[in-house]
């Protein structure tokens, strides 16, 4: 089973109770207004892979980009259509993006690519190469480990099986997918934050 159907079930739900969560996370909010800085010097849309119920792609455009949603749910994407009818959402796989090479200037993944397994991520890295300018970026945010002999932990998310990373070997899958790293953020938890790991938040540019 792949995570389509899990969050078909909880479209509505989630977004009544996610849509507003940037307004809790300044950090995150200063992430996205440099991933529009570097996107804007290269020029072109961007797309926000596992886009939910179309929040952050609406805050991207918000900050004066063309950006556009993707989502494996179609659930997820109805209701972005939904609540943005001005923007652009459509149902499909960050795996295997229906876009031209070469054509984005940005690809956020904001926590989706957590659901990927992690003999598939290389093939996603790659593809998000394939369609990424010279010089384009991606941020990619993901839950994070503190302990490098665990390069990769799955753990019992609401919706579905998602994984924690190591940042520095998630960080070599870039490099292996023509991505260098150009910076990263680690938010550490707060303690009573409901799930006490890292979030790690990785910049990466394929090359000009």
């Amino acid at each position: 089973m792949s995570p389509q159907q899990p969050y078909d079930e909880v479209a509505e739900e989630y977004a009544a109770n996610f849509s507003d969560s940037l307004s809790k996370y300044p950090l995150e909010r200063g992430l996205l207004a440099s991933f529009a800085e570097l996107a804007k010097e290269v020029g072109g849309p961007v797309a926000d892979v596992g886009c939910g119920p179309g929040h952050v792609t609406a805050y991207l455009s918000g900050l004066g980009l063309d950006a556009f949603g993707v989502d494996v749910s179609s659930g997820m994407i109805a209701v972005a259509r939904a609540r943005n009818p001005e923007l652009r959402f459509e149902v499909g796989s960050m795996a295997a993006l229906d876009v031209a090479d070469g054509s984005l200037s940005g690809i956020l993944s904001r926590y989706s690519i957590i659901h990927t397994a992690p003999e598939d991520v290389p093939a996603t890295l790659a593809e998000f190469r394939r369609v990424l300018a010279p010089g384009g970026c991606a941020l990619i945010s993901f839950p994070g480990t503190d302990d490098d002999s665990s390069l990769t932990v799955s753990y019992d998310h609401k919706v579905y099986t998602a994984y924690r990373w190591w940042p520095d070997h998630f960080s070599a899958l870039l490099h292996e997918a023509g991505l260098e790293e150009v910076g990263r953020l680690v938010e550490r938890p707060v303690p009573e934050a409901p799930r006490q790991f890292p979030v790690v938040n990785l910049f990466a540019r394929r090359e000009a």
